[in-house]
This record gives C-alpha cells, structure tokens and sequence, in this order.
C-alpha cells in the first residue's frame, strides 16, 4: 500500500525535474550560440574586402564604442526602471494606497502601448534637445510596467497566513515586508525584470534618432547606405546583445531567488 502511494508523487516530480533539466542546459548552451553567432558575423564581415565607409564604421574600435554606448544606455534604463517600479509597486500593495493601482497601472499601460519610436520623438520636440538621457527616458517609461506589474503580483501572492505568522511574532509591518513578503516575491520581481532587459536592449537600437549612440547607428548606417555588410554586422550584435541579456535575466531568475523556491 505504501509503495503505490508514493509512485504518483514520484510520477510528478519528474517533469519538473526535467524541465529544470533543460532549462539549465538552455543556460549553459545559451551563451555558446551567442559567442558562436557573433565570431561568425564578425569574422565574416572583417574578410572580406571593405570599402572606405564600411571600414570607418566596421572597425574594431568603433564597434567596442557603439556596444559600450548600447550596454551602458541598457544599464542607466534598467536601473531607472528598478528605481521607479519596485518601490511604487511596494507602495500600491499597502493598504490606503492599493486604490491607486488601477490609475499607475493605467499610465504604465500607456508608456508600453504606445511605439518607443513615438516616446522619443515626442520627449524630443518637448526638450528642443538631444543626447544621451533624451534615448534614456522614454524607453524606461516604456519598459516600466513588467517590473511594476509583477512586484505587485508577487507581493500580492504571498499568502497572508506567512504574514499574520510574521506579525504574530511580533515582527513590524517594515519588518514583514523585508523579511516575509519581497523574498517571496523575487521570483515574480526577477520575471519583469527580465522582460524589462529585453524590452530596453531592443528599442535601445532607436536611441540613435536622437544622437543618443549605440548599435542602431549601424543599422540606420547600412540601411541608407544600402549597405548589407553594415546593416548584418549591427543587427547581429543587437540581436546578439539582446539574447545575452535574457540570458542574463535567466541565470537571474535560476540562481538569486530564495533557495526553497528553486
């Protein structure tokens, strides 16, 4: 009797086994394909015979410049994005303030749905000006609601038994939050946050329009140049750059959440 109670408990377990199987070797295999697609492009690109503008933009030096700026104006929006979200989402789960949410979710909805290359083009004719934080701000605008939407759902899912345990033991309101409610919610946090990567590094690639930098310069460069060899190497090192992002949110999502939850 006891063996045939414990085969469906062991019948269930192994899907999830080897789904978390996989995953694991998607994230070591993963980065291989992205080291692999980019040798290739690149290697490719730098054999074969070159004119002078290719050479001015396909260069080692100039490729290092324009990935550093996309990287560095991914950084500056995810870490806006952390800033803003994860404390309003903190903030719209407790009491007296969740009336609010329907109206700041309501705005975040309004950043994502509308097209990144309108938000830009707006900020700019506001600011009559151009630069680095006029590509920063309204694609962190648009990536904001996944890390939004998803502190609040994590918070909210915490089962409110855990947190009368908490308060039961004398903990404080602060103290719950910290120690009870937002590990519990990480996973959730981690999820949007990832989304928010990829959302940022793709539309990173307009930032250009607004002399912002990055890979789109190549792209925007191939394309009225009618230059193939321009317009591969700089959509290849976007699409490049955004899966290793995602990769990064993945190992994210494996490895910082609590221990008991993986």
């Amino acid at each position: 009797m006891s063996s045939a109670t414990t085969e469906p408990a062991a019948d269930s377990r192994t899907p999830q086994r080897s789904e978390r199987r996989a995953e694991r070797a998607r994230l070591w295999i993963q980065p291989v394909l992205i080291a692999i697609l980019v040798v290739a492009v690149l290697t490719w690109a730098f054999t074969r015979d070159l004119t002078a503008t290719q050479t001015a933009s396909l260069n080692a030096a100039n490729l290092a410049t324009l990935t550093w700026q996309h990287v560095l104006l991914t950084i500056v929006i995810v870490l806006i994005v952390v800033a803003v979200a994860v404390p309003l989402g903190i903030l719209l789960t407790r009491p007296g303030f969740d009336r609010l949410a329907p109206l700041f979710i309501g705005i975040a909805n309004i950043g994502q749905a509308a097209p990144a290359i309108g938000l830009l083009v707006l900020l700019f004719l506001w600011t009559n000006t151009t630069g680095f934080w006029i590509g920063v701000l309204p694609i962190a605008f648009y990536s904001l609601l996944p890390v939004l939407r998803n502190t609040m759902l994590g918070l909210q899912s915490v089962d409110p038994a855990l947190i009368d345990a908490g308060r039961g033991q004398g903990m404080s309101a602060g103290k719950v939050l910290r120690s009870v409610e937002l590990p519990l919610a990480v996973p959730f946090v981690l999820a949007g946050l990832r989304t928010s990567l990829v959302l940022a590094v793709g539309t990173a690639t307009l930032s250009f329009l607004v002399s912002a930098g990055g890979l789109g310069i190549l792209i925007d460069t191939g394309y009225k140049l009618r230059d193939n060899v321009t317009l591969i190497v700089g959509a290849v090192l976007a699409i490049a750059l955004a899966l290793l992002v995602d990769w990064l949110g993945a190992l994210a999502e494996e490895y910082l959440g609590p221990k008991g939850l993986r």
